[in-house]
C-alpha cells in the first residue's frame, strides 16, 4: 500500500503543473512558452519534493510536451545530439578505467604517504588528490567513490571511530574536507561535474563560448585559493582533536606496497588521462572540439582492453544520466527560444531597477547560492535558474563573462551548503563521523567563504582574464 504522504507527493506534481498550465497566460508570453514552463516547473519540483527520480520526471516531461504539440519532436529530443552531453557521457564512461584500473587509489595512497602526517597534512593530500583527478570524473560522486575508501580507512587507521565522541572528530574533519573539496574542485575544472557544461551551453546561448581552457584561467585564482584555505578553515570549525598522525604514512605505504607495480591497464589509463587534459585545455587554441578528444580517449580504453564493453554495459547509471540530461537540457534550451527566460529575466529585473551593476552582480550570486537550500540537484538549478539569472544580469550592466563565470562556480561550490545539496555528499554524511546539525553549520559558513573568495579574489581576476 502507498502511505498517504507519498500520494500526496507523486500527485503534487501533475496538480502544480495543472495549475500552472490553465492558469490566464500572462502578457507577454505564447501559449506553447507558459505550458512548457509548467511541465518544466513540475519535472523539477517532483525532484524536489521527492516524488519521482530525475529519469522519470524527465521521460514524463518529454512525452508530454510532444504529445500535446508544445514543441516538435526534433527539438524534443536536440539534446541527444548535443556536444556537451555527449561530453558528460563519455567522461563518466572514461572516469570508469581510473576506478577499475585502481589508478585513483593508488594516487590517494601515493599522497597520504607523503603528507599524511598531521591531520592537517591528510586533509591537504585527499583535498589536492581531488583536484587532481577531477578532470577526468564528470561527477562528484564517482569521485567522492575513489576518496572515500581512503579517507575511511586513514581515519580507522588513526584510531577515529564514529561510536566515540571524541575519537569520531578527526575522521569526521577528514570526512567534511572531502566533501568540501569535492564542490570547490568542481569549479576549478569543466570536465568536474556534469553540470558545468551544461551551463556553459547555456551561456553559449547568451553569446558567450566558454573553452576549457578559458574555464581554467577564469576558475585557477579564486578555485585553488579556496582549496588552499579550506583545510585551515575547517580544522578551526570543526577541530579535529588528533594533530599528529604519524602511522597514517607507513599505512599508505604497506597499502602502496600491496598494489605492487604499476599495472599495464594503469599506465595507459593514465597516459590516457593526461593526453586528455592536455588536449582538453589547448583545444581553444588548436580548434579542437573537446567531445571529440572524449571520444578518442574512450576508444583507446576500449581498444587496449583497459574497459571492455561488460564494464560499459555494466553503467546503467549513465545511460539513466545521458537520458534526463538530453531531454531536460533541450527543454531548457526551448524555454529560453521561446522567450520565457528573457520573460522571467525582466520580471526579476524590475525589482533591481536603479542598482549600479556590481550591486546587482553581487545580489544576484548571493540569491543564487542560498535559493539552492530548495534544491537537492546541481543540474536541476542549472537548468532552471541560471540562464534566468545570467539574463537579468546582463540587462542590469554586468559584463556577461564576469556573470557567466560567477554563476557557473557557484554552481559547484553551493553543493556543499546542505547534506542533501548534492548526491556526492550523501556518501560523507552518512558515515557516521558528522552529525546532521554539524553538516548544516558547517555547510552555512564554509559555503559563506566560498562565496567570499569567489566574489573578493574571483570577481577582479575574471575581469583580468576576459576584457
Amino acid at each position: 500500500m502507498i502511505s498517504t504522504s507519498l500520494l500526496l507527493k507523486r500527485v503534487a506534481p501533475f496538480a502544480i503543473a495543472g495549475g500552472i498550465w490553465f492558469a490566464p497566460v500572462p502578457a507577454g508570453l505564447t501559449p506553447e512558452a507558459w505550458h512548457l514552463f509548467a511541465v518544466f516547473v513540475a519535472a523539477i519540483s517532483s525532484v524536489l519534493i521527492g516524488a519521482y527520480p530525475l529519469l522519470t520526471a524527465s521521460m514524463i516531461a518529454v512525452a508530454t510536451v510532444v504529445l500535446t504539440g508544445i514543441i516538435t519532436p526534433a527539438k524534443a529530443f536536440s539534446g541527444f545530439a548535443n556536444a556537451s552531453v555527449l561530453l558528460v557521457v563519455i567522461a563518466f564512461l572514461v572516469a570508469q578505467a581510473v576506478v577499475k584500473s585502481g589508478l585513483g587509489r593508488r594516487i590517494s595512497l601515493f599522497m597520504v604517504s607523503r603528507f599524511g602526517g598531521s591531520s592537517l597534512g591528510l586533509a591537504y593530500s585527499l583535498v589536492l588528490t581531488d583536484a587532481a583527478i577531477a578532470p577526468a570524473f564528470p561527477s562528484n560522486t564517482a569521485r567522492g567513490g575513489v576518496l572515500f575508501p581512503v579517507a575511511l580507512s586513514v581515519a580507522r587507521g588513526a584510531g577515529s571511530v564514529p561510536e566515540d565522541e571524541e575519537k569520531r572528530k578527526l575522521g569526521g574533519y577528514l570526512m567534511y574536507c572531502t566533501m568540501a573539496s569535492l564542490a570547490v574542485s568542481s569549479a576549478l575544472w569543466m570536465t568536474a561535474t556534469s553540470a558545468n557544461p551544461i551551463g556553459v551551453q547555456i551561456a553559449r546561448e547568451s553569446g558567450l563560448t566558454i573553452g576549457f581552457g578559458s574555464w581554467l584561467i577564469a576558475a585557477s585564482v579564486p578555485a585553488l585559493a579556496a582549496i588552499a584555505l579550506l583545510p585551515v578553515l575547517v580544522a578551526w570549525l570543526f577541530p579535529p582533536g588528533v594533530t599528529s598522525t604519524p602511522e597514517a604514512p607507513a599505512a599508505a605505504r604497506r597499502d602502496l606496497a600491496e598494489m605492487g607495480a604499476w599495472s599495464r591497464a594503469d599506465r595507459i589509463t593514465a597516459v590516457t588521462f593526461v593526453v586528455m587534459v592536455a588536449g582538453w585545455v589547448a583545444a581553444d587554441s588548436l580548434g579542437l572540439n573537446v567531445t571529440s578528444i572524449a571520444f578518442l580517449g574512450l576508444g583507446v580504453l576500449l581498444m587496449t582492453g583497459v574497459l571492455t564493453l561488460d564494464d560499459i554495459a555494466a553503467q546503467g547509471d549513465t545511460l539513466a544520466t545521458f537520458l534526463w540530461l538530453a531531454v531536460l537540457f533541450a527543454l531548457s534550451g526551448q524555454l529560453n527560444e521561446l522567450g520565457f527566460m528573457s520573460y522571467a529575466g525582466e520580471r526579476l529585473a524590475s525589482h533591481m531597477g536603479g542598482l549600479s551593476w556590481p550591486v546587482t552582480y553581487v545580489l544576484l550570486i548571493v540569491i543564487y547560492v542560498f535559493i539552492h537550500y530548495l534544491f537537492v540537484s546541481q543540474s536541476s538549478q542549472v537548468l532552471a535558474l541560471l540562464g534566468v539569472f545570467l539574463d537579468v544580469g546582463a540587462r542590469g550592466g554586468v559584463p556577461v563573462p564576469l556573470m557567466a563565470f560567477g554563476l557557473l562556480f557557484a554552481s559547484s561550490y553551493f553543493s556543499v551548503i546542505t547534506p542533501q545539496g548534492g548526491s556526492q555528499n550523501i556518501i560523507f554524511a552518512a558515515s557516521g563521523y558528522l552529525k546532521q546539525n554539524e553538516l548544516y553549520r558547517l555547510g552555512l559558513v564554509v559555503t559563506i567563504a566560498f562565496l567570499v573568495i569567489f566574489l573578493v579574489v574571483g570577481t577582479p581576476w575574471v575581469l583580468l582574464v576576459t576584457r
